[in-house]
Protein backbone atom coordinates (compact mmCIF):
# COMPACT_ATOMS: atom_id res chain seq x y z
CA UNK A 1 0.00 0.00 0.00
CA UNK A 2 1.13 3.26 -1.08
CA UNK A 3 1.88 6.00 2.03
CA UNK A 4 -0.15 9.30 1.82
CA UNK A 5 3.12 11.79 0.99
CA UNK A 6 4.41 9.40 -1.55
CA UNK A 7 0.95 9.49 -3.00
CA UNK A 8 0.47 13.13 -2.92
CA UNK A 9 3.77 13.54 -4.29
CA UNK A 10 2.78 11.56 -7.12
CA UNK A 11 -0.73 13.82 -7.83
CA UNK A 12 1.65 17.09 -7.49
CA UNK A 13 3.97 15.51 -10.12
CA UNK A 14 0.93 14.69 -12.51
CA UNK A 15 -0.79 18.26 -11.76
CA UNK A 16 0.07 20.75 -14.25
CA UNK A 17 1.72 23.90 -13.01
CA UNK A 18 -0.43 27.04 -13.15
CA UNK A 19 0.49 28.96 -16.15
CA UNK A 20 1.91 25.30 -17.95
CA UNK A 21 0.70 23.72 -20.18
CA UNK A 22 -0.32 20.22 -19.10
CA UNK A 23 2.12 17.23 -20.39
CA UNK A 24 1.07 16.14 -24.16
CA UNK A 25 0.70 12.55 -24.75
CA UNK A 26 1.77 11.48 -27.59
CA UNK A 27 0.35 8.44 -29.27
CA UNK A 28 2.98 5.12 -30.18
CA UNK A 29 3.63 5.43 -33.50
CA UNK A 30 2.09 2.27 -35.58
CA UNK A 31 4.27 -1.04 -36.09
CA UNK A 32 5.13 -0.74 -39.82
CA UNK A 33 3.64 -3.39 -42.10
CA UNK A 34 5.81 -6.74 -42.45
CA UNK A 35 7.11 -7.37 -45.65
CA UNK A 36 8.24 -10.33 -46.77
CA UNK A 37 9.75 -12.23 -50.12
CA UNK A 38 10.43 -16.55 -50.51
CA UNK A 39 10.91 -18.11 -53.98
CA UNK A 40 9.26 -21.16 -54.34
CA UNK A 41 10.75 -24.45 -55.83
CA UNK A 42 9.09 -23.63 -59.76
CA UNK A 43 11.64 -20.16 -59.43
CA UNK A 44 8.61 -17.52 -58.91
CA UNK A 45 8.23 -15.57 -56.35
CA UNK A 46 5.53 -14.63 -53.20
CA UNK A 47 6.04 -11.79 -51.61
CA UNK A 48 3.54 -11.39 -47.96
CA UNK A 49 2.66 -7.86 -46.65
CA UNK A 50 1.10 -7.70 -43.02
CA UNK A 51 0.05 -5.27 -40.67
CA UNK A 52 -2.83 -5.17 -38.05
CA UNK A 53 -5.82 -2.13 -38.79
CA UNK A 54 -7.84 -0.81 -35.97
CA UNK A 55 -11.42 -2.59 -36.82
CA UNK A 56 -12.96 -5.14 -36.63
CA UNK A 57 -13.08 -8.02 -40.01
CA UNK A 58 -16.53 -6.91 -40.86
CA UNK A 59 -15.54 -3.12 -41.29
CA UNK A 60 -12.38 -4.16 -43.22
CA UNK A 61 -13.89 -6.52 -45.61
CA UNK A 62 -16.37 -3.63 -46.50
CA UNK A 63 -13.12 -1.47 -47.17
CA UNK A 64 -11.61 -3.99 -49.31
CA UNK A 65 -14.54 -5.86 -50.85
CA UNK A 66 -16.51 -2.69 -52.25
CA UNK A 67 -16.33 0.10 -54.30
CA UNK A 68 -17.17 2.60 -51.92
CA UNK A 69 -14.82 1.11 -49.72
CA UNK A 70 -11.56 1.29 -51.87
CA UNK A 71 -12.29 4.96 -52.69
CA UNK A 72 -11.65 5.53 -48.51
CA UNK A 73 -8.07 4.11 -49.48
CA UNK A 74 -6.93 2.75 -52.60
CA UNK A 75 -8.22 4.98 -55.33
CA UNK A 76 -10.24 8.21 -56.00
CA UNK A 77 -12.53 6.16 -58.63
CA UNK A 78 -14.00 2.68 -57.85
CA UNK A 79 -16.60 0.88 -59.31
CA UNK A 80 -17.91 -2.05 -60.61
CA UNK A 81 -16.91 -2.56 -64.34
CA UNK A 82 -19.87 -2.38 -67.21
CA UNK A 83 -21.96 -5.13 -66.95
CA UNK A 84 -19.96 -6.79 -64.53
CA UNK A 85 -20.26 -8.10 -60.72
CA UNK A 86 -16.78 -9.65 -60.05
CA UNK A 87 -14.23 -6.92 -61.81
CA UNK A 88 -13.44 -3.74 -59.85
CA UNK A 89 -12.50 -1.17 -62.06
CA UNK A 90 -10.26 1.61 -60.20
CA UNK A 91 -7.94 4.60 -61.43
CA UNK A 92 -6.05 7.68 -59.77
CA UNK A 93 -7.89 10.03 -62.54
CA UNK A 94 -11.48 10.66 -60.73
CA UNK A 95 -12.60 11.73 -64.39
CA UNK A 96 -11.49 8.19 -66.09
CA UNK A 97 -14.12 7.02 -68.50
CA UNK A 98 -15.55 3.27 -68.02
CA UNK A 99 -12.33 1.14 -69.75
CA UNK A 100 -9.81 3.86 -70.56
CA UNK A 101 -6.59 4.25 -70.68
CA UNK A 102 -5.99 5.26 -67.00
CA UNK A 103 -8.41 2.31 -65.48
CA UNK A 104 -7.08 -0.87 -63.74
CA UNK A 105 -9.33 -4.12 -63.29
CA UNK A 106 -9.15 -6.29 -60.17
CA UNK A 107 -10.90 -9.60 -61.21
CA UNK A 108 -12.08 -10.90 -57.51
CA UNK A 109 -11.49 -14.79 -58.48
CA UNK A 110 -12.66 -16.45 -54.89
CA UNK A 111 -14.15 -14.78 -51.72
CA UNK A 112 -15.39 -16.51 -48.31
CA UNK A 113 -16.68 -12.96 -46.98
CA UNK A 114 -15.28 -11.31 -44.07
CA UNK A 115 -12.05 -13.60 -44.08
CA UNK A 116 -10.66 -13.63 -47.95
CA UNK A 117 -10.76 -12.40 -51.14
CA UNK A 118 -8.65 -13.65 -53.67
CA UNK A 119 -8.22 -11.02 -57.06
CA UNK A 120 -6.10 -10.76 -60.31
CA UNK A 121 -5.29 -7.60 -62.15
CA UNK A 122 -6.58 -8.13 -65.61
CA UNK A 123 -6.04 -4.65 -66.74
CA UNK A 124 -3.70 -1.73 -65.70
CA UNK A 125 -2.91 1.56 -67.40
CA UNK A 126 -1.73 2.14 -70.88
CA UNK A 127 1.93 1.78 -70.50
CA UNK A 128 2.46 -0.06 -67.34
CA UNK A 129 5.67 -1.77 -67.30
CA UNK A 130 6.24 -5.02 -67.41
CA UNK A 131 2.34 -5.76 -68.15
CA UNK A 132 2.98 -9.46 -69.45
CA UNK A 133 4.75 -10.40 -66.27
CA UNK A 134 2.79 -8.71 -63.88
CA UNK A 135 -0.80 -10.55 -65.44
CA UNK A 136 0.59 -14.08 -64.00
CA UNK A 137 0.69 -12.26 -60.55
CA UNK A 138 -2.66 -13.65 -58.11
CA UNK A 139 -3.50 -11.88 -54.32
CA UNK A 140 -4.55 -13.35 -51.59
CA UNK A 141 -6.20 -10.97 -49.12
CA UNK A 142 -6.74 -12.47 -45.47
CA UNK A 143 -8.88 -11.00 -42.48
CA UNK A 144 -7.88 -12.50 -39.26
CA UNK A 145 -9.73 -11.43 -35.75
CA UNK A 146 -7.17 -10.16 -33.42
CA UNK A 147 -8.90 -9.24 -30.23
CA UNK A 148 -11.08 -6.17 -31.43
CA UNK A 149 -8.59 -5.49 -34.53
CA UNK A 150 -7.61 -7.26 -37.90
CA UNK A 151 -4.46 -8.53 -38.89
CA UNK A 152 -4.43 -8.12 -43.04
CA UNK A 153 -2.52 -10.04 -44.34
CA UNK A 154 -1.74 -9.69 -48.25
CA UNK A 155 0.09 -12.37 -50.52
CA UNK A 156 0.89 -11.99 -54.14
CA UNK A 157 2.17 -14.89 -56.10
CA UNK A 158 3.37 -15.79 -59.15
CA UNK A 159 5.98 -13.08 -59.88
CA UNK A 160 8.21 -14.72 -62.37
CA UNK A 161 11.86 -15.11 -62.39
CA UNK A 162 13.30 -12.57 -64.58
CA UNK A 163 13.98 -8.86 -65.06
CA UNK A 164 10.35 -7.79 -64.97
CA UNK A 165 9.24 -9.95 -61.74
CA UNK A 166 12.33 -8.49 -60.21
CA UNK A 167 11.53 -4.70 -61.29
CA UNK A 168 7.54 -5.70 -60.16
CA UNK A 169 8.76 -6.99 -56.65
CA UNK A 170 10.64 -4.20 -55.65
CA UNK A 171 7.89 -1.99 -56.62
CA UNK A 172 5.15 -3.56 -55.25
CA UNK A 173 7.51 -4.26 -51.84
CA UNK A 174 6.93 -0.23 -50.88
CA UNK A 175 3.49 -0.14 -53.12
CA UNK A 176 1.74 -2.59 -51.36
CA UNK A 177 3.40 -1.41 -47.94
CA UNK A 178 1.83 2.10 -48.57
CA UNK A 179 -1.55 0.95 -49.92
CA UNK A 180 -1.80 -1.24 -47.09
CA UNK A 181 -1.23 1.38 -44.52
CA UNK A 182 -3.36 4.23 -46.37
CA UNK A 183 -6.11 1.45 -45.22
CA UNK A 184 -4.88 1.50 -41.97
CA UNK A 185 -5.20 4.94 -41.46
CA UNK A 186 -8.68 5.23 -42.86
CA UNK A 187 -10.05 2.96 -40.81
CA UNK A 188 -8.50 4.38 -37.85
CA UNK A 189 -10.90 7.72 -38.58
CA UNK A 190 -14.73 7.76 -39.33
CA UNK A 191 -15.64 8.11 -43.66
CA UNK A 192 -16.08 11.81 -43.36
CA UNK A 193 -12.64 12.65 -42.27
CA UNK A 194 -10.77 10.47 -44.99
CA UNK A 195 -8.98 12.14 -46.82
CA UNK A 196 -9.27 11.41 -50.92
CA UNK A 197 -6.25 9.06 -52.20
Amino acid sequence: MMRPLALAALLLAAAPVAGQEPPVTVAAAPEPVETATKTEADGTATMTHSLVVAAPPAAVWIAVSTPEGWKRWAAPLARWAEGESDILETSYNPDELPGGPGAIWQRFVAAIPGRLLVFRTIKAPDEFPHWEDYKRVTSFLDLEPVGDATRVRLTSTGYPDNEGGRALLSFFARGNAATLDALRQSLARPAEETPAP
